[in-house]
């Protein structure tokens, strides 16, 4: 079973490219930025502190031991930083364990020595500690970690963040303003499609490649507009041109042909070329459509009315009467009037010559599905897709050939103007019989 493809619409493909595009720009650019910002912080933030540790260092080197106490109460007031002797038995747990910390103690270890210690805890206390020597003595100086702090963690998300919202802002109004005239000329093409000949694009639009496109739009809508006002012309002459005649036809063979069963047959003959011209006439109109909500079953009595010989086909209608469908309510007459046609040409039973047709329906979410089925001999499953293919006719068509082939094709296509769909299909067997499903929007 073929697995049904995902389609995206140009706008949101646009978007994901654009957006994955800058989003991979941001990414590369912070990587660098946080690259480029590592050594020169880390550079910085070793010489701070080994300034403060040269300055304590001097500063308790010359001062004596009655001043010292009060030294060092200044410079932890003053620099939040503390000094203390460091004992034999201390324990400490080493400060370099990223790549970050280990940047700043390998410059601190340049600039006050190679024995130098820098440690992230001293027996138990957590801080920024760094060992020093003045004469022979050793001692610990704790200072605040977040003079090491690097520009990470909330920060960076934070501004990515703001990034990556204004990225997604920005693809979203890049590829709707991209998108804007293919929009609108989509628009105009299903109304060109509908009928709408009128349909017009700006001209004057600032990009050169869309400006061609809509002058190049407008004109095909205009000789569009022309071909449909001929083709309107010429079908009303032909009409006019053919039934004159036939008009003539008929009462000279009423007033000449002396032959009762002649002048029956010379009329039948004439009324189906009649007939024919209703056909193409109808096949050949023109396709807009006025969509409105129509009661679906009083389209469908009306249509069975015409049909009152119940020696040639019976129809049985199981439609709610409050079933409302978007329709053109003529259109749609003329529709079910095809078929119920078609099925008392070609469904009649052998036994009792009669078409039995019945109408069925059913909801299936914003749909109505309307099901007409006759108990005739049905269709050889390799000509179904053919039925609805103008001028065809099927082998019972061919051998009591009274149409032009177009009722079926005339029903699909009145169909797809209204925007619904059309299938064909045999009944389910041991059943017999043709089943034609009509599936039109369920009226609000």
């Amino acid at each position: 079973m073929a697995r049904k493809r995902v389609t995206l619409s140009l706008f949101w493909r646009t978007f994901m490219l654009l957006g994955a595009l800058l989003g991979f720009g941001i990414f590369s650019w912070v990587q660098t930025f946080r690259a480029l910002e590592f050594e020169p912080r880390a550079v910085q933030a070793a010489q701070q502190l080994a300034s403060l540790v040269n300055l304590s260092r001097v500063a308790l080197r010359y001062t004596d031991s009655i001043n010292r106490v009060t030294l060092l109460k200044t410079i932890t007031e003053q620099e939040a930083i503390r000094v203390q002797p460091r004992e034999p038995g201390d324990t400490y747990v080493p400060f370099d364990t990223d790549r970050f910390s280990r940047r700043i103690a390998e410059e601190l270890r340049s600039r006050l020595g190679p024995t130098t210690v820098v440690a992230a805890s001293v027996n138990g206390r957590p801080g920024l500690w760094i060992d020093f020597a003045i004469e022979s003595d050793r001692y610990w100086m704790q200072a605040d970690p977040r003079r090491l702090e690097a520009v990470t963690g909330s920060t960076w998300f934070v501004w990515v963040g703001i990034a990556l919202l204004a990225t997604v802002i920005g693809s979203a109004a890049v590829a709707r303003l991209i998108n804007q005239p293919l929009r609108q000329l989509s628009f105009a093409a299903s109304r060109i499609r509908e009928g709408e000949y009128e349909s017009r694009l700006d001209e004057d639009t600032m990009t050169s490649e869309i400006r061609e496109v809509n002058k190049g739009f407008n004109r095909m809508a205009r000789e569009l507009a022309k071909v449909e006002e001929d083709r309107a012309v010429m079908l009303a002459g032909i009409s006019h041109d053919l039934r004159t005649p036939l008009a003539r036809l008929r009462l000279e063979a009423e007033m000449s042909v002396q032959d009762e069963e002649a002048r029956r047959y010379m009329a039948a003959d004439i009324d189906q070329l009649d007939a024919i011209i209703d056909k193409f006439m109808d096949y050949a109109r023109p396709s807009e459509v006025k969509l409105v909500p129509v009661h679906l079953s009083g389209v469908i009595d009306r249509a069975a009315a015409a049909f009152r010989d119940t020696s040639q086909i019976r129809i049985e209608s199981r439609v709610a009467i409050d079933t409302m469908v978007m329709a053109d309510e003529t259109e749609l007459g003329r529709v079910i009037g095809n078929l119920f046609e078609n099925a008392r040409r070609y469904a009649r039973s052998a036994d009792t010559g009669v078409a039995f047709v019945q109408v069925t329906y059913a909801r299936t979410g914003p749909w109505v599905i309307i099901s007409v089925r006759d108990h005739g001999p049905g269709v050889s499953p390799e000509k179904l897709p053919q039925l609805t293919t103008p001028f065809f006719r099927g082998d019972a068509a061919r051998t009591a050939a009274t149409g032009a082939g177009l009722g079926l094709a005339i029903v699909e296509k009145t169909i797809i103007r209204m925007g619904g769909t059309f299938e064909l299909s045999n009944a389910p067997p041991p059943d017999t019989g043709l089943v034609a499903r009509i599936r039109l929007r369920k009226a609000p």
